[in-house]
């Protein structure tokens, strides 16, 4: 089974099951265009007023190229990732190694691949990275999560 999207519009796929999912089974990419719009919009809804995030002037005097995504989105992305793939009656258990590399700029595109590479009785585990132009920005990290069977 395979996801129908690749853009950020939602996906209508069928539930995935445990037992449809081997290891090496990719994720469809899902990609994020960071407008200013967005930025603003998801600082303000999150509630992270650090101006780096939603003023260019202000982010640029901290050093950065331009404002950036903070953390809670770029975690949101991962979630959207995973549970397009898993279908709604998938359960995410835990998100390890997220680990920021460089920044996700306005301007930009962030990308979220994933691919499994784990599998128990009830359990899959899949490493999960964000890129934009720059390459990896975020990651990788696992993303553990259970199906129903």
């Amino acid at each position: 089974m395979t996801a129908t999207s690749t853009s950020e519009q939602a996906t209508t796929t069928a539930q995935r099951r445990h037992g449809d999912v081997s290891v090496g089974d990719e994720l469809a990419p899902v990609s994020f265009p960071l407008t200013v719009y967005r930025l603003v919009m998801e600082a303000g809804a999150n509630r992270d007023f650090n101006s780096i995030h939603h003023n260019s002037e202000y982010a640029q005097a901290t050093g950065a190229r331009e404002m950036y995504a903070n953390t809670s989105f770029l975690l949101g992305m991962w979630e959207r990732a995973v549970r397009d793939w898993i279908g709604p009656a998938g359960k995410i258990h835990s998100i390890a190694g997220f680990r920021m590399r460089s920044f996700n700029y306005v301007g930009d595109t962030t990308t979220v691949t994933g691919k499994v590479v784990g599998i128990d009785d009830t359990m899959i585990r899949i490493e999960v990275t964000s890129s934009n132009s720059d390459g990896v920005t975020v990651g990788p990290g696992i993303v553990t999560v259970s199906l129903p069977e």
